[in-house]
């Protein structure tokens, strides 16, 4: 037996024996080097969904046939995926025991193993995800993780996450391995180890902007839709001028103050956030300097006064109910759905649902005329970030007890089209069915409430446009067209590689980000009282007094070492 067979033997052991003891400090394993440089990703096909419909009409698959020759896959076990969302009761916890024991079959037939689904329920999620993770009590193996919402980089650091050499990656997840780029997988390295599998190949853009609705819009001569902030106001105090049957022109609930101040900075500078320091994006460098720290909060008071001046001012026209601090009842999406508002404050990924005539938008069915725009935040001024890959990445918790099989089924999840129909829609016949076009449509008796297997599993931690089929209902000549511009005006993240020792600067940080947050809260929402030159002034005072410049010079510290 050679020296490399024999190394990479005696590695898988060290492994399994020491995350089975729940010891963390796992040195670095991997006797081959690095992953290879040369590119491993594959392109995703120009029309994805002429690619699925010519799998569907030769009968090909790209079905499994894991190789499992040299592997002990003798002891049956059961792998827990973690994922955030509600458990689902009734009848659609019912469907989904239906679906993932079609996905069993394969998955014992393949790897002998099963998939079990634990769910964070959303009150409190982020709290009760983190300790789940801590316990490293063998109960979960599969565990969906983000590093910009869901703590990722956070809870690497705590060794709650298994570190991922290339040794099992290239055995363990092969077709993972080989379509993801050697760059992506450097991106989910932290002290040169790998910790997340990330979502590299599914096309989606979670980029902030309004929602609102063109016909309206051209009623108020804005024929070439809303593409600047004072576009959006003019639209926002007049509408209920030519629809004066709204509920509301926006019902806000006082929850979306981070990501208006966020849209306004990024349409009117350069400034591109470091993403996961903390809720708000107080730290970053600007598109043509990303690694020469800004702060705008501390330095642009001008942008910052006239943007508290403006919500002051869409406060007075009633752009939002008089009570939107403690708006408790609202469903704005709910309403925009029907017809009840003008506007939507979310990501690209929302507006392309809002815009399609699915069942829900009866908006678009009882009103022929209506149809919807987006107006996406740095759209006038090019400042247009890419999703992170790691948005939503998949890893293996630090203390499964199995976690080679674990990864086994995660390589069958993300590349076998049997599996991956299941997992994302469910059983053809019953969550979906094929029309002769290719497409994903809805079987006659669809319920909606438990035949969404997608937003019952949650799986968006593997999504592949390789194997993704499109639906009938989604407006694709919008979604593609605005997807397009994107490409063209993109700028990728700087920041990928980059984890902040926050050691030092913890509780500064947590006290900035919890002054401006409440600050933010006031000002988005024209609550404040002064005027608006007064409480950004106090606002950068009570930052300066907590030691906001402290932690800037801490972290321009850390990404000179870095990016030096």
């Amino acid at each position: 037996m050679g020296k490399r067979v024999v190394s990479v033997l005696l590695s898988l052991i060290m492994l399994v024996t020491l995350a089975s003891c729940g010891n963390l400090d796992v040195p670095p394993m991997d006797n081959d080097g690095e992953a290879s440089k040369e590119e491993g990703g594959f392109a995703v096909p120009d029309d994805i969904q002429s690619n699925n419909a010519e799998i569907l009409a030769s009968g090909e698959d790209e079905e499994a046939g894991f190789d499992t020759s040299g592997i002990d896959t003798s002891e049956h076990v059961v792998i827990t995926y973690l994922t955030t969302g509600d458990n689902p009761k009734g009848k659609a916890a019912e469907r989904l025991h239906e679906t993932i024991a079609e996905l069993n079959e394969i998955l014992n037939e393949e790897v002998n193993a099963e998939l079990n689904i634990e769910f964070i329920e959303w009150d409190n999620y982020l709290e009760s995800y983190d300790e789940k993770l801590a316990l490293l009590d063998g109960s979960v193996d599969l565990i969906g993780a983000a590093t910009d919402w869901l703590d990722g980089w956070i809870n690497v650091k705590k060794g709650v996450f298994l570190p991922l050499t290339t040794s099992m990656l290239k055995r363990y997840a092969p077709r993972t391995y080989e379509s993801v780029s050697a760059d992506y997988w450097d991106m989910c390295k932290y002290n040169d180890q790998i910790y997340f599998m990330p979502e590299d190949n599914y096309t989606q853009w979670t980029n902030h902007g309004f929602i609102y609705r063109q016909d309206l819009a051209d009623a108020l001569g804005l024929e070439d839709g809303i593409h600047n902030w004072e576009e959006l106001t003019t639209y926002l105090e007049n509408v209920k001028s030519v629809d004066p049957d709204l509920k509301e022109v926006w019902d806000a609930d006082g929850t979306q103050y981070l990501n208006m101040v966020d849209g306004w900075l990024t349409s009117h500078t350069d400034f591109v956030p470091i993403q996961g320091i903390c809720a708000s994006n107080l730290w970053g460098g600007t598109i043509d300097d990303p690694y020469t720290l800004v702060v705008p909060v501390m330095m642009d008071k001008t942008t910052l006064t006239e943007y508290a001046r403006l919500m002051k001012e869409w406060n007075a026209a009633g752009v939002w109910p008089h009570n939107v601090m403690n708006n408790t009842d609202a469903d704005n999406r709910d309403e925009y759905r029907e017809g009840k508002v003008a506007v939507e404050q979310h990501h690209t990924q929302t507006y392309a649902n809002l815009c399609s005539h699915l069942e829900e938008n009866t908006v678009y069915s009882e009103n022929p005329d209506a149809k919807s725009g987006f107006f996406y935040f740095g759209e006038e001024n090019g400042n247009l970030v890419a999703p992170l890959i790691t948005h939503g990445a998949m890893a293996i918790s630090a203390g499964s007890l199995h976690p080679e099989r674990a990864l086994m089924v995660y390589d069958l999840l993300r590349n076998d089209s049997r599996c991956y129909r299941l997992m994302c829609y469910g059983i053809e016949g019953v969550s979906y069915s094929i029309n002769e076009q290719g497409l994903r449509d809805k079987p006659e008796d669809y319920d909606p409430e438990s035949d969404n297997i997608y937003d019952i599993t949650n799986f968006w931690w593997g999504r592949n446009d390789n194997l993704e089929i499109r639906d009938t209902e989604t407006n694709w000549d919008i979604v593609d067209e605005l997807y397009a511009s994107y490409e063209k005006k993109k700028i990728d993240y700087p920041y990928g590689q980059f984890v902040p020792d926050e050691s030092e600067i913890e509780g500064k940080i947590e006290k900035c980000n919890q002054i401006y947050s409440e600050y933010m809260k006031m000002i988005s929402y024209g609550q404040y009282e002064g005027t608006a030159e007064d409480v950004i002034t106090r606002l950068q005072d009570e930052l300066a007094l907590e030691g906001i410049d402290d932690v800037t010079v801490v972290l321009q510290e850390q990404l000179n070492e870095l990016y030096k």
